[in-house]
């Protein structure tokens, strides 16, 4: 690919002509962002009376919408040099941008669904405002996509994309770390771009904070919707499955970071740093509501995410061979991960009380 074309057009064509972002929004595999569907009837009667003044405080918040104006390019948005940035970087930034706007979308998808289909006005508020948020994420992302001429048309991925289903409790546990792991990597961005702004290359690293701060709060909402059934965060089964996603969360974004080096290091971050990184924070955030935290000190844990990372590697290239021997080498590399990840659940965790008041706020 030429990457001195002289003008926008050309650009467009070129990289649309490599990056189908239609076709990697759709994409339904481990490593990528998934559009959900759950019991909305079971949602529509949830009681959040136990945790009513939290509650209403919250939805107060979500009401006065702080973040009404940030999503608007103004005259920090610098010119991006589309033209010259280096090859390798960019696939490895469109991935990330595409990556980042299917998974707002997906939420601002189930978000809008719950609101449409529910009758608890306590619930269908707490979904519009989370829906209102995430499409302005959505559409954010997409204009810097649209800038490269390669925008994600999110109404045909609407129907496109394949939907997986998730109880009410596991739409709980994986979108409360997701929001807020989300606040963790994008807050860690933002304070490593505010001491290091020479590695910023891209003005939408700018609008991190206030960002991260709407992801903070709709992990708050759904640490409140778990705080409304005790045993959702206390019996013993749920448990298993509390450690079960936050060890499935924590490895898979470990594996996709790892597979943009070129990305990282225009930022001036080392992936192993960052991801520890995130992770500390997001254990630290989630003892809000999780009577446990993955130990990742413990000995086994970097080097069972690295082999999980280099088994991933290995089904990619397998996919790519095909025939027998390709389905061969990607079974033995898939029973290689399966083993990394079991290898990782099964590290004691270390157990901890969560607070009576569940709020927390951004401290990062």
């Amino acid at each position: 690919m030429n990457v001195h074309a002289t003008t926008h057009e050309e650009l467009a064509a070129e990289i649309g002509d490599r990056f189908d972002t239609d076709a990697m929004a759709q994409e339904s595999t481990l490593l990528n962002p998934r559009f959900y569907t759950t019991d909305f009837d079971e949602l529509d009667r949830i009681d959040v009376t136990p945790v009513r003044d939290e509650w209403d405080t919250l939805i107060a918040q979500m009401k006065s919408d702080p973040n009404k104006g940030h999503f608007k390019k103004n005259a920090d948005w610098d010119k991006v040099d589309w033209d010259n940035m280096e090859p390798k970087l960019k696939r490895e930034f469109i991935d990330f941008l595409v990556s980042s706007c299917t998974a707002e979308f997906s939420g601002c998808v189930l978000y809008k669904e719950m609101k449409r289909r529910g009758n608890n006005p306590d619930i269908c508020e707490l979904f519009n405002y989370m829906a209102r948020d995430e499409a302005r994420h959505a559409g954010f992302i997409n204009d810097a996509l649209r800038e490269a001429g390669v925008a994600v048309n999110l109404g045909f991925l609407t129907k496109a994309k394949k939907y997986t289903y998730f109880r009410p409790k596991f739409i709980y546990y994986a979108t409360y770390l997701s929001e807020k792991i989300g606040y963790a990597r994008y807050i860690t961005i933002y304070r490593h771009l505010e001491a290091n702004p020479d590695k910023r290359f891209h003005p939408i690293f700018k609008w991190f904070r206030e960002w991260c701060n709407d992801e903070f709060s709709h992990g708050e909402a759904f640490a409140l919707l778990m705080r409304t059934d005790p045993k959702l965060t206390e019996s013993f089964a749920n448990k298993l499955w509390i450690r079960f996603f936050l060890t499935a969360v924590y490895s898979t974004m470990y594996v996709r970071d790892h597979a943009r080096p070129a990305f990282h290091e225009a930022l001036g971050v080392d992936i192993d740093w960052y991801d520890q990184e995130v992770f500390r924070k997001t254990s630290e955030i989630a003892k809000q509501v999780f009577p446990m935290e993955l130990d990742i000190d413990h000995p086994r844990w970097m080097p069972n995410l690295k082999r999980m990372e280099h088994a991933f590697r290995k089904i990619e290239a397998a996919e790519k061979t095909g025939g027998v021997a390709g389905k061969m080498a990607k079974f033995t590399a898939g029973a290689s991960a399966a083993w990394a990840f079991v290898a990782l659940y099964t590290i004691p965790v270390k157990k901890s009380t969560p607070p009576a008041s569940v709020r927390l706020e951004p401290a990062y």
